[in-house]
């Protein structure tokens, strides 16, 4: 029988030493080494991790805590088989959605938070890792547009919280006191048909109410129409509801769609005046995907330094010029986990003016146990008491890697195979684009049955009513065609493509299924882009003998 300081002295080992042991942290250093090896083991052609040994994973369906303390190697050993069929997002093939691979700075940004574990709640628990928070929203401040010295920044829970905020400061603009006493009248969310679906959740848990959520329906290019934003605003203001926030979309995640921020604000400003409201509505941006295009606001395009193609040349300027205006927002939000590049979850909510925040501010006797400071303090104000400091920091090592350059020349190339992507799929007449007019790096695509001309068949689904039955079918089809392009993904024999149950609805309310590549790893070639069609078709084959096998009828001509 041990006694606890025999136990314990095994417990240690299983900790970094707080103070300098070279041995020790060589044991450390070589741990995650081999755990790494581990993992790497797990790497195939496939764009997907596999199982040990080429078999099913050995994961252990634990239920019950063990007894006894076991040892390292063996937990670590249990763990890493939990990533047997992850995705490998760096993978050239790996086109699911916006989802980055993660570069060496950041993920060392992100281990050296998780071994000192800052929380910034305060100064007191992270030191100067709240300048790393500090110094990225004045980073991005100078990127978009903003003062640095006017605005503020804070990391938060992902885009979702970057939208919360935005709302709870809108909310509080439009209804002062709510913070204290509650919502006492109606309030209103104004946001796009395509906007993320977090703005049902936040208006749920923010008390506003989905059913006060106002959608705004979209242009064929996926942007808010603003002629309708203008009716539907001037309604919910004559109606006597508050709006609490208006959430520009700046980059929609399935279709890259970018409303039109400057008409947006332009209104909203007008319907101050003429209705001479006692506030004035609050605009978050939504700018979770397309913030980072911000880096192309002063690059030259005529001189075009980087020698992008004339094509993608196009497609960057299109899209740095509308995120140009990211400046006129009251508010946005910035997902570097996303198109940063850095690991999961780094969210920065960043606001134009400094006293905003203060809407939304505790007392200081309300965190009694939070030492104050007057340069920082964010337990005041952020909804969370525990936030991790790994997020910055690796922000702040991609921003420092990158620079303006190699983000110019990472979306570049990214946006390049897209437009690949797009060219190549045109040569199918069965094969049509559904956001051409989106300038990203997502693609997305409607396969029909060899025969039907693809434009022509989903203009008549997106349009006219007597379609909505060929519109089904051929949702279904393109259901079947990404799961097979899908399970072939996993064996290493192509694209792991996704899809869209809503890439939008028709005229007539039905929802219009896509199939999705989204690329974003730097390691995407020409090639891998060129083989995409013909596996595609290899798909339809196979899914059309089986319809037809199963008695299902598709349209296979006119």
């Amino acid at each position: 029988m041990s006694d606890y300081k025999s136990i314990l002295e095994k417990i240690r080992l299983a900790f970094p030493t707080p103070t300098t042991d070279k041995v020790h942290e060589a044991y450390f250093i070589h741990t995650i080494l081999r755990a790494l090896d581990q993992v790497d083991e797990l790497k195939s052609s496939a764009p997907v991790l596999g199982y040990r040994d080429g078999g099913e994973s050995g994961c252990q369906p634990w239920e019950q805590i063990p007894e006894h303390f076991s040892n390292v190697e063996w937990s670590i050993h249990q763990v890493i088989d939990y990533l047997s069929g992850m995705t490998v997002w760096g993978h050239p093939n790996a086109q699911t959605n916006v989802v980055p691979p993660t570069t060496i700075p950041s993920i060392v940004g992100n281990l050296i938070g998780a071994i000192y574990n800052p929380n910034m709640v305060g100064i007191e628990y992270s030191s100067k890792v709240g300048l790393a928070e500090q110094e990225v929203s004045r980073i991005c401040a100078n990127l978009i547009g903003y003062s640095p010295t006017e605005s503020v920044g804070l990391f938060t829970f992902g885009g979702t919280g970057t939208n919360f905020y935005g709302t709870k400061i809108g909310l509080e603009k439009a209804c002062p006191g709510t913070l204290q006493t509650g919502i006492r009248e109606r309030a209103v969310v104004i946001a796009s048909e395509t906007a993320h679906y977090c703005k049902l959740s936040i208006s749920a848990w923010l008390g506003i109410g989905m059913d006060n959520v106002i959608i705004i329906p979209t242009n064929e290019n996926n942007s808010m129409d603003i002629a309708i934003f203008e009716q539907k605003l001037r309604e919910a203001i004559e109606s006597g509801a508050k709006v609490a926030a208006i959430v520009a979309t700046m980059g929609t995640t399935d279709s890259f769609g970018i409303d039109p921020l400057p008409e947006i604000v332009e209104i909203r400003d007008r319907c101050v005046s003429d209705y001479q409201l006692a506030y004035t509505p609050h605009v978050h941006a939504d700018s979770v995907i397309g913030w980072i295009w911000s880096v192309f606001n002063d690059y030259d395009f005529a001189k075009n330094s980087l020698n992008f193609s004339v094509r993608t040349l196009r497609r960057l300027s299109d899209s740095a010029r509308r995120i140009k205006q990211l400046h006129l927002a009251d508010s946005i939000g910035i997902d570097f986990h996303k198109t940063g590049f850095t690991p999961y979850t780094s969210s920065l909510f960043l606001l134009k003016k400094r006293p905003d925040l203060e809407l939304i501010n505790r007392s200081e006797e309300s965190i009694p146990y939070i030492k104050q400071d007057a340069q920082y303090c964010p337990g005041i104000y952020t909804l969370e008491a525990s936030r991790g400091g790994a997020a910055p920091l690796a922000a702040l090592a991609n921003l420092l890697l990158f620079g303006k350059e190699g983000y110019q020349v990472l979306l570049g190339h990214l946006v390049e195979m897209a437009e690949q992507l797009r060219e190549s799929l045109q040569v199918f007449p069965n094969i049509t684009c559904v956001n051409t007019y989106n300038h990203g790096s997502v693609t997305l695509f409607r396969v029909y049955p060899e025969g039907v001309d693809a434009e022509s068949a989903f203009r008549n689904e997106m349009c006219n009513p007597a379609y909505a039955d060929e519109l089904e079918k051929h949702n279904e089809l393109n259901r079947r065609v990404q799961e097979y392009l899908y399970k072939e993904a996993l064996e290493g024999r192509g694209a792991t493509l996704s899809l869209t149950e809503n890439y939008r609805s028709s005229d007539y309310g039905k929802p219009i299924v896509a199939i999705k590549s989204y690329i974003m790893s730097p390691f995407c070639t020409l090639d891998t882009v060129e083989a995409i069609p013909a596996k595609i078709q290899e798909a339809l084959g196979v899914t059309m003998k089986a319809l037809q096998a199963s008695g299902d009828s598709v349209r296979t001509g006119g």
